[in-house]
């Protein structure tokens, strides 16, 4: 699925059977550690790692830094209320081992993807995603997402939905799209939301399920955007299956009918995303280097702690003003920025190198333009001032694995660096490895296979290396070239034998 803004992709989802999304199920666990140093337990949810529960999961959320009452829920994450940097010194977290132990059943909820080596996150904060409501039945407040600013529509809707719900059955989040929802539609939702709640705990508490067992599953990646997403803020919705194209219709026929004139289904011969010229960006979506419209660039860089983004002028040099010159590539670069992020999936800590400006309030507009630009983003975002060393900090709420994680491979050759060793460096590490099989007469006679470009090198710039090591080492030493063997590596075969020793005498 693809999103597109002003026509361009801002967000790239991938679905396939065998991907088992895991965020928004809901799991009937069992506590297998609790850790008091710090403050988190693991829980076998049946996935292959245990899941991550920090004591902060087993309270109610407050509101959270970035003004949302309890999360919006309109952020790709299954409808879950957002969890990142909450101030927790505004509600008291309880000690984890009061609360848990060893062996104990737990109904928890699937926050986080597993990422890396980290398995997945869950909290025991429930949450049912609704579109219109987000109902969260251990809860007690009633929070209105912000992004409805008039303050009369936001009073109307918490006084309607203290009317539906009913008294101590828990909280309840109205989402966006919920703006002028009439009365109606609203107790239909609340309705459904409690019987889904009802059926839940029949199933975990009633059945005798054996943990780990999975009692809820969330919606599709299709079914997830079209509840949380698809609003008359969407120009309109293209759908190249049949199937789906009536699933959707269906749908909203039951929960907003007057949008179901902005589906369209893709009739074209030539594929959706070719239509769009997505494909090509999708190409280039893996790339290092992504070019700006000043002539300028930016260099993305993962790594294992950080994410590192690098701004340059490239081509782009102005013609008088040298500080207009790297405004604007700034400005250019923060915009692309925040729609890499949303496009790569990129999660974390990030840290921005901008071209170094003089001028304070040049350096304030290319942070607000990026601040700005980073508000459209559905997953939370929080960028701080430019440090002394001229670089912007910067966190992404982390729910799903980045694209390059989830769709690319470590490459075989370079094992993920990036880089191999030049001919020459694999050349010196063959000749103190076999030097070191010649020592004490351990080996007599060796053949050496090496890659087709190693052998080409030593062919034009070193002719004389092999007889040199044959008088070094006295060994009989034959060279074969192997398009098998990568580019940095070699194997030594000592003969007659035929046994590969290349572990016992490689050196770095």
């Amino acid at each position: 699925m693809a999103i597109l803004e002003d026509d361009r992709l801002v967000e790239l989802l991938v679905d396939r059977p065998e991907l088992d999304r895991t965020v928004g199920n809901i799991y009937l666990g069992k506590v297998e550690a609790v850790l008091p140093g710090m403050q988190a337990a693991f829980v076998d949810i049946g996935t292959e790692k245990s899941a991550f529960l920090h004591a902060s999961d087993l309270v109610e959320p407050e509101e959270d830094d970035n003004g949302n009452d309890n999360g919006e829920g309109d952020n790709g994450s299954g409808g879950q209320p957002q969890r990142g940097r909450k101030r927790r010194n505004s509600r008291k977290i309880p000690n984890i081992q009061d609360k848990l132990e060893r062996g104990q059943n737990l109904l928890v909820q699937v926050t986080k993807e597993p990422i890396g080596t980290k398995g997945p996150r869950v909290t025991a904060q429930i949450s049912l995603a609704g579109r219109f409501l987000v109902y969260m039945p251990l809860a007690s407040k009633v929070g209105v997402s912000r992004k409805i600013e008039s303050r009369e529509e936001r009073w109307r809707l918490r006084q309607m939905i203290r009317k539906a719900l009913p008294k101590k059955a828990g909280g309840v989040i109205i989402r966006t799209v919920a703006e002028d929802l009439t009365e109606d539609h609203l107790k239909r939702e609340m309705k459904s939301l409690l019987g889904l709640w009802k059926k839940i705990e029949r199933k975990a508490h009633f059945v005798r399920l054996k943990a780990p067992h999975l009692v809820q599953r969330e919606a599709s990646l299709t079914s997830g955007i079209i509840r949380d997403l698809f609003s008359s803020k969407v120009d309109r919705l293209l759908v190249d299956s049949k199937e789906i194209h009536r699933d959707i219709n269906r749908y909203l026929s039951q929960v907003h009918p007057e949008l179901k004139k902005r589906v369209k289904l893709h009739r074209k011969s030539s594929p959706l995303f070719d239509e769009f010229d997505i494909e090509e960006e999708i190409r280039v979506l893996f790339e290092r280097r992504v070019n700006l419209p000043s002539g300028g660039y930016v260099i993305i860089e993962p790594t294992e702690a950080l994410v590192s983004i690098d701004v340059n002028t490239g081509s782009y040099t102005g013609k008088k003003d040298h500080e207009k010159t790297i405004l604007r590539t700034n400005l250019d670069a923060a915009r692309e920025i925040a729609r890499q992020l949303r496009l790569r999936e990129v999660g974390g800590i990030i840290v921005i190198d901008f071209i170094d400006m003089e001028s304070q309030a040049n350096r304030d507009r290319v942070l607000q333009e990026l601040r700005t630009h980073l508000g459209r983003d559905r997953a939370r975002t929080r960028a701080f001032q430019v440090s002394d060393l001229g670089l912007v900090e910067m966190t992404r709420q982390r729910v799903r694995p980045a694209l390059w994680d989830s769709m690319t491979v470590p490459c075989r050759e370079c094992g993920g660096a990036g880089s191999v060793f030049r001919p020459e460096v694999v050349a010196r590490r063959l000749e103190r490895s076999l030097r070191r099989a010649a020592h004490g007469n351990r080996e007599t006679k060796m053949t050496v296979q090496i890659h087709p470009e190693v052998a080409l090198y030593l062919v034009e710039q070193e002719p004389h290396f092999l007889e040199e090591l044959r008088r070094a080492t006295g060994m009989e030493l034959e060279l074969r070239d192997n398009p098998t063997t990568q580019m940095d590596q070699f194997r030594l075969v000592a003969q007659p034998a035929g046994r590969d020793v290349t572990g016992e005498y490689e050196v770095a």
